[in-house]
């Protein structure tokens, strides 16, 4: 066909058409491949970029050859020389290297049409990468051999005969290696994981990289990067944290003193999981009592979470949060070793009776109070110590007690909808909670420690004497109270007029008076 083209053109004309015809190719395929990758993103490459560019130059050449050799011999029905038969060699080794840089190209436009879009359309799912290279190097290698036999006349025969023998002694000297790919391709099929599960292996928590021809590689909490055989992996038991789903249980073991009651424990260390953000609340936070050790009641706790990238610091927020409750409840954490301690009571640095009673001076509630009255609350102050994160109070939970923060920074939470939203932060000096104290309703808000902090908590079991031996107390209170949920509702703010402020105050104060005087039974 080419040369009944060519016979009807000059020579000349036959070589212009050629080279003018040349950058017109490679212009094509430049802008035919810079389309497919901006509109379809086909990772073609620098195989590709080559491939047009030696099509180019082979264009010309081939027709170069045509004219001198194909014309010529058949023109004058010599035989040809050996310069020409090596001409002819050359031009077909440089016609098969460009039909296997377009086999390369063909392959990425396999990879992008049919792995990645077909194959996901029709399984939905992404195909594996070592099945996509398992395949493109089996087209790849019968298109070669195809190449080898049909233009240059290569026995593929006698080489795959030769080749099987050559592979039989190779299998035997690369066992693990084979045994590793052989596992790669198992674990692709089979599927017991993917990129971007997170898995215990050999007590190892980690998460899935990449499955390649050999490894698995994995990565750790602590950015370590992991490279562990195939053939390891399949051998080896392993956890999948993220099938079927990515929330999973989690958990940990604490020993408590044995004069402590276990349900008094198992409250505590189901506070401390549950007021981590992380730890999901359903399935809810379980504690079991496990083993009586040798030192100690050891308890477990189960929860449940999603995101093992931060394992690390929810088991350090839950362990924190375990410390500061104990330390509250004044309960001991044993020693892991049978020890004798010989300990002295030492003053205890969170009271300081000068500086409680320079708040108790300060706090408009305890005005009412007398000095002797104060001096009262004072003698069995308790400061508590919470750390940062640790939930203080709960929206919608009884409670018998109002706080004073001595020291640290708090943040005040409302929910609604299921959804915190944050109304507030105290400071040094700032007191919460005495509405549920004084007339026994329910939190109206959640409050957790910004930062480590000392508060002073004021129980209703000593309020009470106090109330009942001066009725007129609790009038004063009501008003002070009064005053503070009209300031929160807005009504002061609103400017109104003043007998309308009066008449609301007093409304209010008789409602919160009532309530004082059920509760205190005064």
């Amino acid at each position: 066909m080419m040369s009944l083209v060519f016979s009807t053109l000059t020579q000349e004309s036959r070589m212009i058409a050629a080279l003018v015809a040349a950058p017109g190719i490679y212009l094509v395929g430049l802008a035919l491949g810079r389309w497919l990758k901006r509109h379809y993103n086909v990772p073609f490459g620098v195989a590709y970029h080559w491939f047009i560019l030696l099509l180019t130059i082979y264009t010309p050449l081939k027709v170069w050859h045509v004219i001198n050799y194909d014309f010529a011999n058949d023109a004058d029905g010599k035989p040809m020389s050996a310069v020409e038969v090596w001409h002819i060699t050359c031009i077909r080794g440089f016609g098969s290297l460009v039909i296997i840089l377009a086999i390369l190209a063909a392959l990425a436009l396999m990879r992008r049409f049919f792995w990645e879009h077909y194959f996901h359309k029709r399984y939905g799912t992404h195909a594996p990468k070592l099945l996509q290279q398992v395949f493109g190097f089996g087209i790849f290698c019968t298109s070669v051999l195809l190449l080898l036999k049909g233009r240059h006349g290569v026995a593929i025969d006698a080489f795959l005969a030769g080749s099987g023998i050559v592979a039989v002694v190779v299998g035997f000297a690369m066992q693990e290696t084979l045994a590793n790919i052989v596992s790669g391709i198992a674990l692709q099929i089979g599927k017991p994981f993917q990129s971007g599960d997170w898995l215990i292996v050999t007590d190892i928590r980690a998460e899935v990289i990449e499955v390649n021809w050999r490894s698995t590689r994995l990565r750790t909490n602590d950015d370590v990067y992991l490279d562990i055989p195939n053939k390891t992996i399949v051998t080896s038991t392993i956890t999948n944290l993220s099938f079927p789903t990515k929330s999973h249980a989690n958990r940990m073991r604490v020993g408590f003193e044995y004069g402590t009651p276990p349900n008094i424990v198992r409250e505590i260390l189901r506070r401390s999981a549950e007021d981590v953000a992380l730890v999901l609340t359903n399935p809810p936070v379980k504690v079991f009592l496990k083993d009586f050790a040798d030192s100690a009641i050891v308890y477990e706790i189960k929860y449940s979470i999603e995101d093992d990238a931060r394992f690390n610091d929810i088991e350090d927020a839950i362990r924190t949060n375990i410390w500061y409750e104990a330390s509250r409840a004044g309960l001991t954490i044993p020693f892991p070793q049978r020890v004798v301690h010989v300990t002295r009571d030492k003053p205890n640095p969170t009271r300081n009776i000068d500086e409680l009673r320079e708040r108790a001076r300060k706090l408009e509630l305890l005005s009412p109070l007398s000095e002797a009255q104060r001096e009262h609350l004072l003698e069995n102050a308790n400061v508590l110590r919470f750390g940062r994160g640790e939930r203080i109070i709960k929206q919608g939970s009884d409670g018998c007690s109002m706080f004073v923060i001595l020291h640290g920074e708090l943040d005040v939470f409302i929910t609604k909808d299921g959804r915190d939203t944050q109304v507030a932060t105290l400071h040094d000096g700032d007191a919460f909670g005495e509405m549920c104290m004084l007339t026994g309703e329910a939190r109206s808000a959640t409050v957790r420690a910004k930062k480590d902090s000392l508060v002073w908590e004021i129980r209703r079991s000593e309020m009470q004497p106090l109330l009942q031996e001066n009725a007129e107390m609790a009038a004063r209170m009501s008003e002070l109270l009064a005053r503070r949920k009209m300031h929160t509702e807005g009504i002061l703010a609103a400017q109104a007029p003043t007998q309308v402020v009066q008449d609301k105050t007093k409304e209010y104060a008789n409602g919160v008076l009532g309530k004082i005087r059920a509760l205190f039974k005064i």
